[in-house]
């Protein structure tokens, strides 16, 4: 596996060109726990390797507030261009690539969750998904009602002073996601935005039942917990990793 220690760049080498999406990600929680390598991988396709830091896979539970979706030079999509996301995730490496690894991402909006799944195979769910700022606390609650219903999660966060460092780094100055095509090869889409601005969070409540749906045993000890304000994103085209 993948062990990754060194410092990581907190800004982008991309500088993508030519971006067929910008969006702006707000008010976003970053909240991950340590699972034994061997459990990650075995969710994850052949030819794409987990990341590790100190000797662990991270996964994360991410919710936050998607906004302005739209096409470059052009005004925000209506309707589908603003909603709340969270998400299920951990870090991978394929063909030369590092980038994210969703497991699943519930939204509200049932459209984008029907396309992402059948023209990306990207595995957006939909239900109630409520995620709101309140001056240095957040609030975010799912329920989930399709593909499956049940599964939920409610948490609230307070977030603080500022902090940076080569594990902050690790969790979020990720600058592509990793995922398969309908012929479930790995392709690799690239994500290009301002350095983060992190702030340390502890959580207030935490009652989670979405990192268990994925497959994973429920998470257990204390989570790392960080919170940031947001960023512009621009996602390039995506495209098949040339090893496979």
């Amino acid at each position: 596996m993948k062990e990754i220690n060194s410092e990581r760049s907190s800004e982008s080498p991309l500088k993508i060109k030519s971006a067929i999406m910008e969006q702006h990600w707000t008010d976003l929680v970053f909240i991950h726990w340590r699972y034994p390598v061997d459990v990650v991988q075995h969710l994850l396709p052949e030819g794409v390797e987990v990341e590790t830091y100190d000797g662990d896979a991270w996964v994360g539970l991410i919710p936050f507030n998607m906004n302005d979706l739209g096409f470059p030079k052009l005004k925000p999509l209506p309707y589908v261009g603003s909603f709340p996301e969270v998400n299920v995730r951990t870090y991978v490496r394929c063909g030369g690539h590092s980038g994210v690894w969703f497991f699943s991402l519930d939204i509200n909006k049932l459209l984008p969750t029907l396309i992402a799944r059948v023209a990306y195979k990207i595995p957006y769910c939909y239900g109630k998904v409520n995620h709101v700022r309140n001056n240095n606390y957040l609030k975010t609650h799912v329920v989930r009602s399709w593909p499956e219903s049940g599964p939920s999660s409610e948490l609230t966060i307070k977030f603080g002073e500022k902090t940076d460092g080569d594990f902050e780094r690790f969790l979020t100055a990720r600058w592509g996601l990793i995922s398969t095509n309908r012929k479930g090869k790995p392709i690799w889409a690239p994500v290009d935005h301002p350095p983060w601005s992190l702030r340390k969070a502890e959580i207030v409540t935490l009652e989670d039942e979405l990192v268990s749906s994925t497959g994973l045993p429920a998470p257990s000890g204390s989570p790392h917990v960080m919170y940031s304000e947001g960023v512009p994103v621009r996602i390039g085209i995506p495209g098949k990793i040339r090893k496979f």
